[in-house]
């Protein structure tokens, strides 16, 4: 049975520069206890062994209260059991990591336009991580493209569930949620936090109240 993908969705990031792994599993269990819904690993330069027991202990940790997903690496979370990967705008193409990662598996892809995010959604992608929503220290001098990115990506058509991503907080995370997006992905706001269950809690409880005081109507966003 496919992996579903819950609305809201919050999203968290992993980032070596921001949590070492030592201290990665406690901090995550802390943040899925505050309601996240859905875990990337990130770790770009930590081998593939390294990574798949760093997948496999995340996963340990948050067993059918979160999904896992891994960056990049088909093959650690197809090793790991993860619930899917997710993949850069220039990665891989996504057919290819279909039977690696299985059918029922989420494949995420990374989109920074309109152009990028029909390919992506054209390609078979199960949901589009879009950014940057707001200026963020992960992208220094990257001018952000707002939330406003999400609404022109589905005015062209498209369909697939959109994330924000990039300087979400509790602050600003209602417009990237009336902007049409299925959910936000955060590194910062959480993972940094001494006490990360109550960040994410703050951040789910915004994107819930977001939801409830509009009339959602689908992928195009909210009824005004």
């Amino acid at each position: 049975m496919p992996v579903a993908l819950p609305y809201p969705c919050l999203c968290l990031v992993t980032d070596p520069g921001v949590c070492p792994p030592d201290e990665l599993p406690g901090r995550v269990a802390a943040a899925v206890a505050g309601g996240v819904d859905m875990v990337q690993l990130r770790d770009k330069d930590r081998p593939g062994g390294a990574l798949l027991q760093q997948a496999i202990a995340l996963r340990e940790n948050m067993p059918g209260r979160a999904l896992l997903l891994v960056n990049e690496r088909a093959d650690v979370a197809a090793a790991a059991g993860a619930d899917g990967v997710q993949l850069g705008e220039a990665a891989m193409a996504t057919e290819p990591v279909r039977p690696i990662v299985g059918p029922d598996a989420l494949i995420g892809r990374s989109v920074h336009s309109v152009t990028g995010a029909l390919r992506a959604a054209g390609s078979g992608a199960d949901f589009l991580l879009a950014g940057t929503m707001f200026a963020t220290g992960s992208h220094p001098g990257q001018e952000p493209s707002g939330p406003g990115l999400l609404e022109r990506i589905a005015s062209a058509g498209v369909k697939t569930p959109l994330l924000g991503i990039g300087g979400i907080t509790a602050d600003n995370v209602g417009p990237v949620i009336a902007s049409g997006g299925h959910g936000a992905a955060v590194i910062t706001s959480v993972l940094a936090n001494n006490d990360p269950e109550s960040a994410a809690r703050r951040l789910k409880s915004a994107m819930l109240e977001t939801v409830s005081s509009h009339r959602y109507t689908g992928q195009a966003g909210f009824a005004r």
